[in-house]
């Protein structure tokens, strides 16, 4: 166990010993040839993050009926009527999203 410590010891020694001192990142991404004009790390506007929430929902809704498709001949009405559930609820989220305007870009 000493030597196990030891060792470990000695590896961590010599990386701080050979290590580069830490400097600003000189590099910027890469976006075609084109220079960038913002930031990578910048914020989006609020109004992406609706749109980001739809695309979740939707994107869940797949993920859900990929394996339905696989048991419905199985399972009968009641996995029809729970899959027309399930799209009746993203269906009023859809609604209420574009009453609150989250889907207007004006």
């Amino acid at each position: 166990m000493a030597l196990v410590m030891l060792v470990v010891g000695g590896v961590y020694g010599a990386a701080r010993l050979v290590a580069l001192a830490p400097r600003a990142l000189t590099a910027t991404s890469f976006t075609g040839g084109i220079a960038p004009l913002e930031h990578a790390v910048s914020r989006f506007h609020v109004r992406w993050y609706p749109v980001a929430m739809l695309f979740l929902a939707f994107d869940m809704e797949m993920i859900f009926m990929y394996p339905w498709t696989r048991v419905i001949s199985i399972m009968g009405v009641s996995a029809v009527v729970e899959m027309f559930t399930f799209l009746a609820v993203l269906l009023a989220g859809v609604a209420y999203a574009w009453r609150e305007g989250a889907l207007r870009w004006t």
